[in-house]
């Protein structure tokens, strides 16, 4: 287990993370989502000990890092796929990373193989494809079989077999018990593997929960009626969000109207003709963007 509290990092002016409090549980894969400059690097660093925060403290399985006597049994880490020596085979980076950490050299064949890079292992790095790199970059985060692992992008340059590989080793990962903290940009693919969200905004927290519970948070009704504009201030006077768009009033769902059949009954106690009704299903696009609006660095009209 992962848990951070309190944390603050300063650079110069700037805040790059401020009062931030989560935590990553064993047992799931937790997305770590935020627009850039949200401070999510500044904190996978400050979590592996590599920046040192203003204030706060980050500790894994119960203790600071640094007070771990073999840190990579207890947390593994993919942060950059540029750091390798390009003249160095994958198997001959391993074997200096495994050095490096105390770690046996028995376990690089093993991690390679773990990871489907035996048949290149003995090639210079500076020819391994972006892919091939995530993956060398997983086999040393696996040298100590850690209990925690910390992945930024794992699925950059992945083709799709390696999505669904990787997706794989999430899983079987948090399965085993193991503390999963990834970061992407891939909504999409967020919401197939995380079970967990923890959000940031300008260096602060905005959200953590389970996947589940984020998405029930954010649905939708779309309706049509002969009235909508009575139904929209109704909606209002209840304090419940509604729009008009293009295909009828938008109605956000929450404990006051928590379902279709909520807004159909508004509507017959109002006299309404309902022409077209239906619930949405968020995604976890919708969800983020709902969230990170007014905290994105660069944004545009939407």
């Amino acid at each position: 287990m992962i848990e951070v509290a309190g944390l603050t990092k300063t650079f110069g002016a700037a805040v790059a993370v401020d009062d931030l409090t989560f935590t990553v549980p064993d047992g799931a894969v937790t997305g770590f989502l935020g627009p850039n400059g949200a401070g999510k690097s500044t904190t996978m660093r400050c979590l592996l000990g590599l920046d040192l925060p203003d204030a706060g403290r980050v500790l894994v399985d119960g203790h600071p890092l640094r007070d771990h006597h073999r840190p990579a049994r207890v947390v593994g880490a993919v942060l950059d796929t540029a750091w390798y020596h390009p003249g160095r085979t994958g198997r001959g980076h391993l074997r200096v990373v495994a050095a490096s950490a105390g770690l046996p050299p028995t376990r690089v064949d093993e991690v390679l193989a773990a990871v489907g890079l035996t048949t290149a292992a003995d090639r210079r790095v500076r020819g391994y494809s972006l892919g091939m790199r995530q993956r060398l970059g997983l086999a040393a985060a696996l040298l100590g079989d850690p209990r925690n692992l910390v992945l930024d992008e794992p699925v950059n340059g992945l083709d799709p077999e390696g999505v669904h590989w990787m997706r794989s080793v999430l899983r079987q990962a948090a399965d085993a018990g193991r503390a999963v903290l990834v970061s992407s940009h891939l909504l999409a693919e967020m919401q197939v593997i995380a079970d967990r969200l923890v959000v940031l905004g300008r260096g602060r927290l905005l959200g953590e929960g389970t996947l589940a519970a984020f998405l029930d948070r954010h649905g939708h009704v779309l309706v049509r009626t002969d009235g909508d504009e009575l139904l929209a201030a109704r909606l209002r006077e209840l304090g419940v969000a509604a729009e008009r768009t293009a295909a009828g009033l938008r109605v956000e769902l929450d404990h006051r109207i928590p379902d279709a059949p909520a807004v159909s009954r508004l509507c017959r106690d109002l006299g309404l003709l309902v022409t077209a009704l239906g619930e949405a299903a968020p995604t976890l696009e919708d969800v983020f963007l709902d969230l990170t609006d007014r905290t994105a660095e660069f944004r545009g009209e939407r």
